[in-house]
């Protein structure tokens, strides 16, 4: 049973700024900025809760994750994961809410991701605000706040879908946050 290990904090744009500078300074490497489109579904054993259901759309690309949660009162969150990656993810969608889950929930983020050693640090811009999760070991965890210079800052217990359920729209009994779509110009 794979076991996720992280830590999420809330970044301004500056503090953004000066940890992608030390991320450079570190060597860690980059990918392209992603846009992801993700859906939570409720239903069945995911109602019970600590749960979640997730299809993640980023290009042509889709990923069905299966969540969770471990009690802890640590800061740093633990929590069983399943992903799978999924060839079409309208026929996933479709199989989902044939099985009787129902959308309940969808957000969109731009994700960076980096590495650097073991540990992977994405920087994640949503609607709502923008985040930084670091996935590695607890101690390297530890260490690599240290190294960033981050251990000022607070851990945001809150995940992506309960920030999502307070702060975004209700629109049909699914709640959103998206991106504001601009107009092109014709």
């Amino acid at each position: 049973m794979p076991i996720e290990i992280e830590k999420k904090y809330r970044l301004t744009k500056s503090r953004r700024r000066a940890i992608e500078k030390r991320l450079r300074e570190l060597g860690a490497s980059s990918r392209p900025v992603e846009f992801e489109e993700n859906t939570l579904y409720r239903g069945g054993r995911i109602d019970v809760g600590g749960c979640a259901l997730r299809l993640r759309r980023v290009g042509a690309r889709a990923i069905l994750t299966f969540k969770q949660r471990i009690p802890t009162s640590s800061p740093i969150k633990h929590q069983r994961e399943e992903e799978t990656a999924v060839s079409d993810a309208d026929a996933a969608h479709a199989i989902l809410t044939a099985l009787g889950f129902r959308p309940a929930l969808v957000y969109e983020k731009r994700r960076a991701r980096w590495k650097l050693g073991s540990a992977e640090i994405v920087i994640d811009e949503l609607p709502f605000g923008l985040f930084m999760e670091i996935e590695a070991a607890e101690k390297e965890i530890a260490r690599l706040e240290a190294r960033l210079g981050i251990k000022d800052l607070p851990a945001v217990m809150e995940t992506y879908p309960t920030l999502t359920a307070k702060l975004g729209k209700d629109r049909k009994a699914i709640v959103e946050a998206r991106f504001r779509k601009v107009a092109s110009v014709q």
